[in-house]
């Protein structure tokens, strides 16, 4: 409506203009060399506008006659950049596909169509990967990494490609560049803590954490949890050459997280050797209160070295009572008293647990018989149950089992231990770390040896020996399965434990390995 109303507009102002010019024609004498034009103001009008449209189509007419070879080069490079950009997404589709031969067909087209693009590059690194050239894939990425609008993903694909071929140092020179260039880059913040970990560089780590959470790539409840783990690690690599700066970290780190054990139990003996007994005493008694475990009931319990058996056996009894029911304070209650020759106390505090007993159960239970009775037949009766009782909690991390928790799991995981039932592995002979084999069956056989008879000397009850994974190399720090170019889904590391049938064998409890600690020495 609006248009309309101007165009009527328009249409009235010429009109008006026309009849003005009408009723006052006047009169306009143009004299030039020898000729002489008279005419009408209207007239001379009319003659002026008409040369100006003349002019502007005389111009539109050079300007299409000048201009058709570079709309001709436009039209060409835009029907070019169509066909590339195609060609990059049917590459791409190709990829995800998990089709090789396409993916590089298309990704020699993208390349010809549109060599300077960023997914062309992109695409024939991923088309490379799948066809497993690892060589042409990393030349793709170091031309990335030499551009400064690709330099992150350039480093990315080069930080991968070293950690598929467990090139550690090349993975961690790629990490620590690509976290100075871009601090944002979370692979490269999380991948440089991991490295730093994994050599003991807890100072170096804690810089990179902090500069993880400047850059807001972890919450504040992750930055204090792994703060004080890494703190717990740094004081017990100062334990016995700084004890001052150790006390002090330790007690950071309880504070940062009171949930964790290792740093209570390591503030806490710190402060009992330092002769800070009530200190200590808080802190364990605290610890305590929220994560019951057997290391801090061990060293609550033998705070004091001089300390009696039935002292020690009444600080067991004050931690039970502030976990009333739990198998942890249960746990060490029996151990003060059978220390104290409490048989009772101990039987009493065992009793909650004997329907399904662990297997720290059964070998306290085993202790307790052959200490208060000497009957060696029920106490090898308590050891043989204890091969397949239920496991206890022990420190697992990524499938391995360790009798003391580590900052750093053997895949380099920060904070990756935690105190759990492991799952149970498959019955059969397990190798020692000194190459023996040992059989399982053989060993529930030789206790259920019948007792000598009467007059003969009794041997002691024999007690299962540790169970012990060999000992394997540290592994690289997550490698990825080299088949992996797009992770459309991404599958979970450990499914877990299939459901057993109703026939199946029950499980034999899982070995503990050991082998792996050296590495972290």
């Amino acid at each position: 409506m609006i248009r309309v109303v101007i165009f009527l507009g328009f249409v009235g102002v010429i009109a008006f203009a026309a009849a003005w010019f009408a009723d006052r024609p006047g009169g306009v004498e143009i004299v030039w060399l020898d000729y002489r034009v008279t005419t009408s103001v209207a007239v001379l009008v009319g003659a002026v506008l008409l040369l100006i449209a003349l002019v502007m189509f005389l111009w539109s007419v050079l300007r299409l006659l000048f201009g058709a070879p570079g709309r001709l080069s436009q039209g060409l490079r835009a029907r070019r950049e169509a066909k590339g950009e195609r060609a990059i997404v049917r590459g791409f589709i190709a990829v995800g596909a998990g089709d090789p031969r396409a993916a590089r067909k298309y990704a020699e087209e993208a390349r010809r169509l549109a060599g300077g693009e960023p997914l062309t590059l992109l695409l024939g690194a991923q088309s490379a990967q799948l066809a497993g050239d690892r060589d042409a894939a990393e030349r793709v990425f170091r031309a990335m990494a030499g551009r400064k609008d690709l330099k992150a993903i350039g480093l990315h694909g080069l930080f991968e490609e070293a950690r598929r071929n467990n090139d550690v140092a090349a993975a961690r020179a790629l990490a620590e560049e690509a976290a100075q260039s871009t601090p944002s880059l979370g692979w490269a913040g999380q991948a440089v803590l991991e490295f730093r970990c994994m050599t003991g560089d807890w100072s170096g780590a804690l810089e990179a954490l902090e500069r993880n959470m400047a850059s807001g790539m972890i919450d504040k409840a992750r930055y204090r949890r792994q703060r004080a783990v890494l703190l717990t690690a740094q004081a017990q690599a100062l334990a016995d050459t700084d004890r001052e700066r150790a006390i002090a970290l330790a007690a950071e780190a309880v504070k940062l997280a009171p949930g964790l054990v290792p740093a209570a139990a390591l503030a806490g003996r710190l402060q009992a050797d330092a002769g800070n007994m009530r200190r200590a005493s808080r802190l364990l008694d605290a610890a305590w209160r929220v994560s019951p475990h057997p290391e801090l009931a061990a060293i609550y319990i033998n705070l004091r070295a001089g300390d009696s058996a039935r002292e020690r056996l009444a600080r067991a009894q004050k931690l039970a009572r502030q976990n009333a029911g739990h198998i942890e304070g249960a746990l060490a209650l029996a151990r003060a008293a059978i220390d104290a020759q409490s048989f009772t106390t101990a039987r009493v505090a065992l009793e909650p647990f004997l329907a399904t007993p662990t297997q720290r159960v059964a070998l306290l239970m085993a202790e307790l018989e052959e200490a208060e009775s000497g009957d060696v037949g029920r106490a090898r009766a308590w050891t043989s149950r204890a091969v397949h009782a239920a496991d206890d909690p022990v420190w697992t991390a990524d499938g391995f089992v360790s009798d003391e928790w580590k900052p750093v799991s053997p895949a380099g995981r920060l904070d990756a231990f935690e105190w759990k039932v492991p799952v149970a592995e498959l019955p059969g002979a397990v190798i020692e770390q000194d190459g023996r084999t040992i059989d399982p069956e053989a060993i529930e056989a030789s206790m259920l040896t019948v007792p000598p008879a009467a007059g003969e000397p009794s041997a002691p009850a024999p007690v299962p020996p540790p169970i012990r994974r060999a000992s394997a190399p540290p592994a690289a720090p997550r490698p990825r399965p080299p088949e992996t170019v797009i992770p459309l889904m991404q599958a979970p590391d450990d499914p877990g434990p299939e459901e057993p049938a109703e026939d199946a064998v029950t499980p034999e409890p899982q070995p503990k390995f050991e082998g792996w600690t050296k590495w972290f020495r």
